[in-house]
């Protein structure tokens, strides 16, 4: 296992202030030294050359992990221009929060029903050791084992509640999302990756069963409505005899009672506008 560890380093504008210095020595020794001195200065400027190597900048939110002939030699994440050494190679990590989506995938859900689903997430890398050196290339990485994890979640739970489920696809959005979140997580975080956030993007039936699927869909919103709709009929028809009892308006016996709550029933409960009837005769007739 690697562990970032901070690089040394120095700033570049104070080696670069020596440069220059050195460089105006080195000149002032070729044009005017005697001819030992030549070489030395042919030598120091050499030297000079391979200095101005080891410059490198560092923009914000981005780290430059450094090696030495293949050895880890740590991170450097202070912006601005930096010196180190010149034999180090020095590679760019971005340490900024990136959006990955995946892409749709069809999968079965905990009831076996085929379903389209894709994913948003959000993430950054906070150890760059491990990024470069655990995983072969982290942002392939990154992509693989989200849409992998999506699709462990995915057949984990139904798509919807028909047997009384608690945690459902698309009922349950902000559970599924941290659940997603969180075995991203485990399976990203050997890459030095942080999982911030993760959202199901696309969530539908596969078109195979859509249609299916909607038409059960709607039965279930039917009689839901309907078992409404019933219950609050009976409390009308409930309450109306029992102001009518309250107030004395009319006497009724079990048979209009009977007929009354009939045809309350018909009037509250129908799908169409009810047509009134005028009763001319008795209500025994």
């Amino acid at each position: 296992m690697f562990n970032e560890k901070a690089a040394r380093s120095f700033s570049g504008y104070f080696v670069l202030a020596l440069l220059l210095a050195s460089a105006a020595l080195i000149v002032l020794l070729i044009v005017g030294g005697p001819p030992l001195f030549k070489v030395l200065a042919a030598l120091a400027l050499a030297l000079w050359v391979f200095c101005c190597v080891g410059f490198f900048m560092v923009a914000p939110n981005e780290a430059r992990v450094l090696q030495l002939f293949g050895s880890y030699a740590g991170t450097e994440k202070k912006e601005g221009l930096r010196w180190a050494n010149p034999l180090y190679s020095k590679t760019k990590v971005s340490l900024r929060v990136r959006n990955f989506e995946s892409d749709q995938l069809k999968v079965n859900d905990l009831h076996g029903n085929p379903i389209d689903i894709a994913a948003i997430v959000v993430w950054r890398v906070v150890d760059t050791a491990e990024a470069v050196f655990e995983v072969d290339n982290y942002e392939e990485y990154v992509s693989i084992q989200s849409e992998s994890a999506l699709r462990n979640m995915a057949t984990s739970y139904p798509y919807d509640s028909h047997e009384g489920e608690l945690i459902t696809l698309r009922g349950s959005p902000n559970e599924v999302a941290e659940i997603l979140r969180k075995e991203i997580q485990e399976r990203l975080g050997k890459a030095g990756v942080e999982v911030i956030e993760s959202r199901i993007s696309h969530l539908a039936y596969a078109q195979e069963i859509a249609s299916a699927m909607l038409q059960r869909q709607q039965a279930t919103a039917i009689i839901a409505a309907r078992q409404k709709i019933v219950e609050g009929a009976v409390g009308m028809v409930e309450t109306a005899l029992e102001k009518l009892a309250e107030k004395d308006v009319v006497e009724l016996d079990e048979e209009r009672k009977a007929a009354m709550v009939s045809n309350l029933l018909v009037v509250l409960c129908g799908d169409k506008s009810a047509q009134p009837v005028v009763n001319t005769g008795s209500l025994y007739t």
